[in-house]
């Protein structure tokens, strides 16, 4: 029952260490709670959680194979998605914000592309494998005694630890949602869309020179 416990407690630490670093996903769900309301912004989460469970099981069920691949490829993979993250940057910056404030009609919101968008913006960051790894050791999630009942669950865990990070994200942010007038998300999405622009650029900078080291090597 201990080891139970254990793996259930780790399993969730997991799941909200991975979810909470303040990157593109976190950045793309603040904008989303403010411009579209808490529950677009947590079903966004919800894909980045299921982008996150699938690279722990790929983590945890083919370590060397995983890594192996992205060492070989992290040039090329991290400049794609750092595009990807520039091209919605350009798409934010460039959004009007006076429509998400006009009253609801009676379309509905899109919460599968809400979903995929959240999916696909975690999903084009293999990188963040390395960081999976070391939050494995940390908390000792990888053991041989460890039977698959064990594992089923701490990767149960480690969903609801991101599904409860996204749900308390945007809860909290959802607080203060009232007090942004048309003005401050136009503001609000030009700071979010530079934030992200920098990231993506940054990672540009540092694909395109792995690159070159590679090439010249």
């Amino acid at each position: 029952m201990d080891q139970f416990y254990d793996i259930a407690i780790s399993g969730f630490l997991i799941g909200v260490l991975i979810s909470a670093p303040m990157g593109p996903i976190g950045m793309l769900c603040i904008q989303r709670t403010i411009n579209k309301g808490r529950w677009p912004a947590f079903v966004t989460g919800v894909g980045a959680a299921l982008s996150d469970l699938i690279y722990c099981l790929l983590t945890g069920l083919g370590l060397s194979f995983v890594t192996d691949f992205i060492e070989a490829n992290q040039g090329i993979l991290q400049l794609l998605g750092s595009l990807a993250i520039a091209a919605y940057a350009f798409y934010l910056f460039k959004k009007s914000p006076a429509q998400p404030l006009k009253k609801k009609s009676g379309k509905p919101n899109n919460f599968v592309a809400d979903f995929c968008t959240g999916f696909l913006f975690t999903f084009s960051n293999p990188l963040i494998l390395f960081f999976i790894i070391g939050l494995f050791a940390r908390f000792s999630f990888l053991q041989p005694e460890f039977q698959y009942y064990h594992y089923m669950v701490g990767y149960s865990g480690i969903i609801l630890g991101a599904l409860f990070w996204w749900y308390f994200i945007t809860y909290s942010v959802n607080k203060v949602r009232a007090r942004f007038n048309s003005h401050s998300i136009w503001i609000l999405n030009r700071i979010i869309a530079t934030v992200l622009f920098v990231m993506a650029a940054f990672g540009c900078y540092m694909s395109i020179k792995d690159l070159i080291a590679i090439h010249y090597a």
